[in-house]
């Protein structure tokens, strides 16, 4: 498992970083966020949720059964959409609001 940060997309906010707690994400020369070595990541998608322009995307390796799928996740107030987009194009979205998270 491991993460993407889009240089495209990124705007160099900084909330990545702020939230990763293996301290793996960094800032480029263009100030825009970078990870050097993708399979240090630890999975724990924080940055993932800090992101509020959808610029990293997380990577389900076949030993959590993603065989190649994509998850990615975009926030509207108190609701978050997790989009997992499968090897075959196929998307299927979880949508989880915020303030439910401690119901359970």
């Amino acid at each position: 498992m491991s993460i993407r940060i889009n240089d495209e997309k990124c705007v160099g906010c900084g909330l990545c970083i702020e939230a990763c707690p293996g301290n793996l994400i960094k800032k480029n020369e263009k100030g825009k966020a970078f990870i050097k070595h993708e399979r240090d990541c630890w999975g724990c998608t924080s940055c993932i949720k800090e992101c509020k322009i959808n610029a990293i995307d997380f990577f389900l390796g076949a030993d959590v059964g993603g065989a190649g799928s994509v998850l990615s996740v975009s926030s509207k107030g108190d609701i978050n959409t997790w989009m997992i987009t499968k090897a075959d194009g196929s998307v299927e979205e979880i949508v989880i609001n915020k303030k439910d998270a401690n119901k359970y």
